[in-house]
């Protein structure tokens, strides 16, 4: 989070401070002709992009840290965009990440390799709700931060299976709310609108399913378990 918001800080004081030397250029509008893109109140899309996830582990009592390897993964999905005014837009961004996990446990009653791993492959459909503040256009270009809360629904969770790691699987609740935080830039095509943009996720609830043994190496001593996740999305409007 701390990375994020110092990315985020650089990143605008960067765009402020060399607007002032941009010479001006003929404004592409993104629709082939058909008008300004900024002009219209309502605008769709949609979008392609990478996701990277962790987990973060808060604990009963101090213990060897649950490592987690993390693993590349695919977003996509749809954008629906409603202009409030020249600087901010409500933006809903309805899509599916599909995302990998390997955990990896230190426990000295653990025998086994196989005790130690547990891959958690996860499927989530995310709805956020977001609110985008841009800066003022500059040529074919406009940076923005944006940010907002959102609801995934983990299609992977197993929550309802009495099947826990005692049986080799690891659970987790079906689901989740998020607040999101990012920045990106808009470039102005002829035809269409490019947005790379980048974004964390933050879960706010606990995402662990707990073994029914209450003294589970896996599951007994993690108080809560939140889901970290960091998307790098192209948009095109």
């Amino acid at each position: 989070m701390r990375s994020i918001l110092i990315l985020l800080s650089l990143f605008l004081g960067f765009q402020i401070a060399g607007a002032q030397y941009i010479k001006e250029k003929i404004a592409n509008d993104a629709t082939g002709g058909l008008g300004q893109i900024d002009e219209k109140r309502f605008t769709w899309g949609y979008y392609l992009g990478l996701n990277s996830y962790d987990y973060k582990f808060d604990y009963d009592e101090v213990t060897e840290d649950i490592f987690v390897e993390t693993s590349m993964g695919f977003n996509v999905g749809l954008v629906g965009d409603v202009k409030i005014n020249n600087y901010i837009n409500l933006r809903l961004e309805p899509g599916i990440s599909f995302v990998t996990r390997t955990l990896n446990f230190e426990d000295p009653s653990f025998t086994m390799p196989g005790d130690f791993l547990r891959e958690v492959t996860s499927t989530y459909i995310n709805v956020p709700l977001l609110v985008k503040f841009s800066t003022k256009r500059l040529n074919n270009w406009k940076p923005f931060v944006i940010g907002g809360a959102s609801w995934s629904r983990n299609l992977s969770s197993k929550e309802e299976s009495p099947i826990d790691n005692s049986e080799g699987q690891f659970r987790q609740v079906t689901n989740v709310f998020n607040y999101e935080l990012g920045f990106g830039i808009d470039f102005y095509l002829y035809y269409f609108k490019f947005t790379p943009s980048i974004r964390g996720v933050f879960a706010i609830n606990d995402e662990l399913v707990r073994d029914a043994d209450p003294s589970s190496p896996y599951t007994g001593n993690i108080s809560s378990m939140l889901s970290r996740g960091i998307f790098l999305n192209f948009t095109f409007q």
